[in-house]
């Protein structure tokens, strides 16, 4: 079979574009039968980390489709128009779109596989979305990829059972193939390295510290961190203990959450927590193994990519119940209701007040994680093409 794919995400950098580079490396390496097309805007096209054995077609689109199709972006109809014509032309068997934040329609023959991560757009409008214009917009894209899909895949049964609700969408045309975390995320003792790293943001082997890996976004509801932290290290006991913010918060292609530095100020934590920016796997790994836990607060998570990675290290994870963490992390972290900073408080005193529940957690962490791998994903993905293949649209 042809297998096209909107390669779009590949250079997006947070969960969007992660799920697009490991679970397509992980199908190309599994199939041998197929032949793949990646469509491609210049920009992304520069990335140097694309299989090789893929064939890359690059449309001369004026702006790169992981920044025009944001929430506060605007990507021309022209645009569109020449990624469909493009498309079109290669008398493809399946076009697969990793992510429905960059689809665009096509009108030909081939069956449609896309991806649909979550419903937080749908649940959460006013904290993804700048104006009712832009929301219009991204309703409109959604609409037209339901419309078209043959199938939808998406990343948790949580996120499949939000989908059903919202899009009143029949179970049996959607599969989940989850998420996992990349290789080099591993516990590691390199403590030379280890020390380098930290040590530029004024942090030693000594130092506790909670952490947050993700983006600065008014969903990811980072204001009930920052208050359970200030009441937490007003304990005696915990006034050293630091909270490390790991993202994007000035050039991110998403909404950023402009209030919470203001809050941080109000609370006099100015001192106390660190902002580091985006951070590359490579400094990231030391930092969920220096990290004594992760939080992830957020009203809404389609999978959790991050405590996925941070249990891979066997650092303990608390998270919000109302996500999908609880389906990820299963017994090998707690979790809270992110309108409550006080619970999620209780959760930080019992994991930092309790080293052998810490110790039995982060071994959790390690086994559950191991459940997970791109590998297992890209097999369901194919087992989809498969199907497709044999007997039309999967039922």
């Amino acid at each position: 079979m042809r297998i096209g794919v909107d390669a779009a995400c590949w250079s997006n950098q947070r969960g969007y574009g992660r799920y697009t580079r490991e679970l397509l490396k992980a199908v190309v390496e599994l199939d041998r039968n197929n032949e793949y097309l990646f469509f491609l805007d210049p920009q992304t096209n520069g990335m140097d980390n694309f299989p090789v054995c893929i064939k890359r077609i690059v449309v001369d689109v004026s702006e790169t489709p992981s920044l025009a199709a944001s929430a506060s972006g605007h990507r021309s109809l022209r645009d569109v128009w020449k990624m469909g014509k493009t498309v079109s032309k290669e008398n493809l068997d399946i076009l697969f779109f990793p992510s429905v934040y960059t689809y665009f329609p096509v009108f030909d023959r081939a069956k449609k596989v896309i991806v649909i991560h979550d419903v937080i757009a749908e649940q959460f409008p006013e904290l993804v979305f700048t104006n009712k214009r832009h929301r219009f917009f991204w309703n409109l894209k959604v609409w037209m990829a339901i419309k078209q899909a043959d199938l939808i895949l998406t990343v948790s049964e949580f996120s499949k059972k939000g989908i059903m609700k919202h899009f009143k969408i029949e179970g049996s045309h959607i599969r989940v193939t989850s998420e996992a975390a990349d290789k080099i995320f591993r516990p590691i003792h390199e403590r030379d390295a280890s020390y380098k790293i930290l040590s530029r943001f004024g942090l030693d082997f000594s130092t506790k510290f909670i952490l947050y890996v993700g983006g600065i976004a008014p969903h990811k509801n980072l204001s009930v961190l920052v208050k359970a932290y200030s009441k937490l290290i007003k304990d005696s006991g915990y006034k050293d203990v630091k909270l490390v913010l790991v993202g994007d918060y000035e050039k991110d292609s998403f909404l950023i959450d402009q209030k919470i530095k203001d809050e941080i100020k109000r609370l006099d934590l100015t001192d106390t927590i660190i902002f580091t920016g985006f951070l590359p796997d490579e400094e990231l790994v030391y930092w969920y193994n220096a990290a004594t836990l992760l939080v992830m607060p957020s009203f809404c998570e389609g999978f959790g990519l991050p405590a996925l990675e941070a249990m891979a290290c066997a650092t303990p994870v608390i998270g919000s119940k109302t996500t999908s963490l609880p389906e990820v992390v299963g017994n090998a972290g707690l979790f809270f209701d992110p309108n409550d900073p006080d619970e999620l408080l209780e959760k930080l005193l019992h994991i930092l007040g309790n080293d052998n529940f810490r110790k039995q957690l982060r071994d959790r962490s390690i086994k559950r994680a191991s459940t997970f791998s791109w590998q297992k994903s890209a097999a369901q993905l194919l087992a989809a093409f498969e199907e497709f293949k044999k007997n039309g649209p999967a039922s």
